[in-house]
């Protein structure tokens, strides 16, 4: 070899050296992939969809109307035990006015028995009109218990109906689509016009304003992580990387294995600790998209 190529392999194995040196030295301490917290909207009641105003990607308000069940029957069906409730209610009207006259009756009796219970101590009466007036009122008072009796079977009836109608306007609120937090539509599964039922998922809702870089880490490193920790996050750019800031959320108890969708072969038997790193989303994070911490860069 002439003095040229001795000096072309220096210089490429010294390249080399100085290559590994910097990989190592430039070692990401986690690598993962991003999430979002993932709401699936279901259905909370049965009927045709008459609305359901949301496309994918659009941004949703926190209690905003985005669609309604049909509510037909149910509106029906509260109609009639209203209609019901208001013939109870006439019954237990008139169960309460009998009760009146016989309150009314058993109060002239009581004066009539005072009257002659003091004839009789006179002698100005018989012991039979006493006994008379003294039947009359025990029957009084068996008729009372009576209608009492039919009464509070008429309140346990209008409660029942009440109870049901409080259902059936219970289901109606809840035909209306309500959705449950700010977020960004990701997933739509129906489309109006189809028939739904309790459970169906509707449409799955992201929380993307802060995403959830989740990375893995050694057990090398977990002593210097603590929860609330800054740590700066990286991920790929244009230019190469883009910085970020991010605080550890939250720090697994238990390890696991390595996943192999971002680790060696070799790292795969490592144990590691799954760590979730909180990043302000500035609108570049997407769900499933790389990204990396470093602790001390």
């Amino acid at each position: 070899m002439n003095t040229y190529g001795k000096k072309i392999a220096y210089l490429l194995s010294l390249s080399l050296l100085m290559y590994a040196c910097d990989s190592n030295n430039n070692r990401a301490d986690g690598y993962g992939n991003f999430e979002a917290t993932e709401i699936t909207v279901s259905a909370e009641g049965t009927g045709k969809l008459i609305a359901l105003a949301i496309d994918e990607g659009d941004q949703l308000d926190e209690r905003a109307v985005v669609g309604c069940i049909d509510t037909t029957q149910l509106a029906l069906q509260k109609a009639q035990l209203n209609a019901s409730r208001k013939k109870i209610t006439a019954n237990s009207s008139s169960v309460l006015s009998q009760i009146t006259v016989y309150r009314e009756q058993e109060r002239t009796l009581e004066v009539e028995k005072a009257r002659v219970t003091n004839l009789l101590k006179d002698s100005a009466a018989t012991r039979k009109q006493l006994d008379d007036i003294t039947g009359q009122l025990n029957v009084l008072h068996r008729q009372v218990a009576s209608v009492r009796a039919q009464n509070t079977a008429v309140l346990a009836e209008l409660e029942s109906l009440d109870a049901q109608i409080a259902q059936l306007e219970d289901q109606i609120r809840k035909s209306v689509i309500t959705n449950p937090a700010k977020g960004t539509v990701l997933i739509k599964y129906a489309e109006p016009g189809e028939v739904t039922s309790f459970g169906k998922p509707l449409y799955t809702i992201g929380m993307l304003d802060d995403m959830i870089l989740r990375v893995y880490v050694s057990e090398v490193q977990l002593p210097s992580l603590r929860i609330g920790n800054k740590v700066e996050v990286r991920i790929d750019d244009a230019q190469g990387m883009r910085n970020l800031s991010g605080t550890i959320s939250w720090i697994s108890a238990t390890a696991e294995f390595t996943p192999k969708v971002i680790q060696t072969k070799e790292e795969r038997v490592n144990l590691v600790y799954a760590v979730k790193v909180s990043v302000q989303n500035d609108g570049s994070l997407k769900i499933g998209m790389p990204g990396e911490i470093w602790l001390n860069p």
